[in-house]
Parts: structure tokens; C-alpha cells; sequence
């Protein structure tokens, strides 16, 4: 039995990178650990685990009891096992999510392993049977879009964590899935440790780059076909916040519901792309054309002063970008902050370097 995700979903509920189109086609370098006061430690650091006590761990559907220290856990969200990982528990299954990568493990969360290759799950569609024979005691999902029925049928396998209640589907911040993972795994002074660490990055990369307060940034992303979107919020939207950009008035306002989903630009709206700082996404073989050769883009001044920053699909810098995880923070930052820096002086002659 499968408990199916329908592709455009992830998309519009993630709000990453274009990460639908990603879906459709197939958010200090090391880690925390050594980035200015942060600590990440290992796949094999249990920092606070010991013998975990009973906790209750709440999210969107209740609440769920959890005692001991969990051995086998399998992450359903989109970027659970970053954090899962982070906290030194390797899950035995993980769910897929882009890239194609071994144990759907990312090279960041790969390296934090050791070696572990956990079990792949689809990202369409949980296998029932499979998560069944995985044995898990527990099932981790703060960043996935369980519904009431999915809870229920994951529950009937073992504990299971869902997202948290006060975040739309998707939508909850890194910080939050961070504490909530701490929390099921009986490590909640390791988790708040790892987000200080991390968030010591940000305050000091602002520190150093006063001239990011008071600009626009903002995320996009080119499909093959030569469509946009625009994104408020998500993993990538959040790190540009965080590093001190706002997003542009004009932008802005076509963000109207309450979740500001991402936004499909038509033709008389390619103009939103203006800001003093563009990330672009690019997915499929021609989109790194399309963009290049958009006539209504070459006539904006993030085009003539070489303010775009060009990611495509499987770069380091896009993976990063979107899972926007505790272990994946860092190498974003490590890889986007000199590309900012250099797109943000408005030369045309500073090479800003697409991700690779």
C-alpha cells in the first residue's frame, strides 16, 4: 500500500528552488562544527542521547509518546534525515527527494554518515510494506505534508512524529524541525546546541557584510519550457532573510494568500525579477539558454549589471539552497556568500561564477 504525494505538491509546498521541476525531470564547509562557535559532530557523536526518558512530542495531529533512545528510524520529510543525521542517528530508511543520490544522502550529510548507506524510499509515494520490513521504532516526518490518514497508517507501524501544528505543510523553519527532531530523539540540548551554532554563522556573515541590510534579494527559478517562479517563502527564501535581504516591493505583492505560495510569472511579469540580488534555479537542459536569451530579462538591471546568480539543478549550491538543513547551511553559506558579494557591487565586469 503506498501513501501517494502528488509531485506539484512538493513544489508549490516546499517552496525551495523549483523543486517540482526537479521532480517532474527526474532548500564552514565541513558542517557546523567549525563554523564560528557552531558544533555539529558526527554520525557517531550521540551528544546528550544516553538513555533517553519518556517525552511527549507534539506536531499537527496530536501528540506522541516516545521513550528510550530510538535505533531504527525512518525519515518521511523531505529533509528529515539531515537532521536526524546531525544528531548522530543514521536512518535505516530515508525518503528521496532529488539528486539521485546514494541513501538519498547529499554529499553534506553523506560525509556526517560515516559510510551508512540507509534504505531509499519513493518520494511519490510511501510504500507501506517496505517501511514494514524496515522495522522502525520510529518514524520522523517534521518536514513532510503527512495527512490525517497517512498519520494514522504510520502510526499503526510505530511512533510517528508528523510536521508541527503552527507551520503550513512544508513550511515549518530549519530551526523548528531541528528542535522537534532533538526532541523524538531524546537530544534536545545537542539540537539547541547545533542551532546556535549555526545561527552564530548567519550573525556573524552579516557582521562581516553590512552591505547586505537593506537590499532585495530574491529567489527564481527557469524551467525548460522558459517559465518562472517566484518564491517568499522556504528553506532558500529564509536564508536570504536571514543573511539580512528583503525581498522587493514589486515582488512582494504578488505573494497574497496566507501561505505565499510560490507564484508562476506570465510573460507581462518577468519585470518582478528585478532585485539588487538574483538566485536562479535552473532546471533542464535549456533553461540555462532560455534565461540567457530572454529578451524582457536582458533589459533588467539585474541582467545589464550582472546581479544573477546562476544555479543549475544539481549544483552544491541549489542542493544546500534547498534542503536548508542544519548540515547543508553551512556549505551554502560558504557557497553563496562570495557570489553574492560579488553580483551585489552592480560591475558587470566582476565575474559572478554560476554554481557547480
Amino acid at each position: 500500500m503506498s501513501l501517494s504525494i502528488d509531485r506539484r505538491t512538493l513544489l508549490f509546498g516546499a517552496g525551495a528552488l523549483g523543486l517540482g521541476a526537479v521532480l517532474a525531470g527526474c532548500a564552514g564547509g565541513a558542517g557546523p562544527a567549525e563554523s564560528d562557535g557552531g558544533d555539529a559532530g558526527g554520525a557517531g557523536d550521540a551528544g546528550d542521547a544516553g538513555d533517553a526518558g519518556a517525552r511527549t512530542v507534539a506536531h499537527k495531529f496530536g501528540s506522541t509518546e516516545i521513550s528510550g533512545t530510538p535505533g531504527r528510524v525512518v525519515t518521511v520529510g523531505l529533509t528529515d534525515a539531515d537532521y536526524a543525521i546531525a544528531l548522530g542517528t543514521v536512518p535505516v530508511g530515508v525518503r528521496d527527494w532529488f539528486g539521485e543520490q546514494p541513501g538519498a544522502l547529499w554529499p553534506w550529510a553523506r560525509e556526517q554518515a560515516g559510510g551508512t548507506v540507509p534504505e531509499v524510499l519513493p518520494v511519490e509515494a510511501l510504500n507501506l510494506e517496505q517501511i514494514v520490513a524496515l522495522a522502525p521504532d520510529l518514524v520522523l516526518g517534521p518536514s513532510a505534508g503527512l495527512t490525517a490518514e497517512d498519520y494514522e497508517q504510520l502510526s499503526a507501524i510505530a511512533p510517528t512524529v508528523a510536521q508541527p501544528a503552527e507551520f503550513a505543510d512544508y513550511g515549518a523553519p530549519w530551526q523548528k524541525i531541528m528542535e522537534v527532531t532533538g526532541q523524538a530523539l531524546g537530544q534536545p540540548e545537542r539540537a539547541a546546541q547545533l542551532t546556535a551554532g549555526a545561527e552564530q554563522r548567519f550573525t556573524a556573515i552579516r557582521a562581516e557584510h553590512p552591505e547586505f541590510a537593506g537590499r532585495t534579494a530574491l529567489l527564481a527559478s527557469v524551467l525548460e519550457d522558459g517559465s518562472y517562479y517566484l518564491y517568499a517563502e522556504g528553506p532558500a527564501p529564509r536564508f536570504l532573510v536571514d543573511l539580512g535581504f528583503t525581498l522587493p516591493p514589486a515582488a512582494e505583492a504578488i505573494f497574497t494568500g496566507p501561505e505565499r505560495a510560490p507564484q508562476t510569472l506570465s510573460r507581462e511579469q518577468v519585470s518582478l525579477l528585478e532585485a539588487d540580488v538574483l538566485l536562479v534555479g535552473l532546471y533542464g537542459d535549456q533553461a540555462t539558454d532560455r534565461f540567457a536569451t530572454d529578451p524582457v530579462v536582458a533589459g533588467l538591471r539585474v541582467a545589464r549589471e550582472g546581479r544573477a546568480v546562476l544555479m543549475p539543478e544539481l549544483s552544491t549550491l541549489n542542493g544546500t539552497l534547498s534542503f536548508g538543513s542544519v548540515l547543508s547551511l553551512p556549505k551554502a553559506l560558504d557557497e553563496a556568500v562570495p557570489r553574492i558579494v560579488a553580483a551585489l557591487d552592480g560591475d558587470p565586469a566582476t565575474p559572478v561564477p554560476a554554481a557547480t
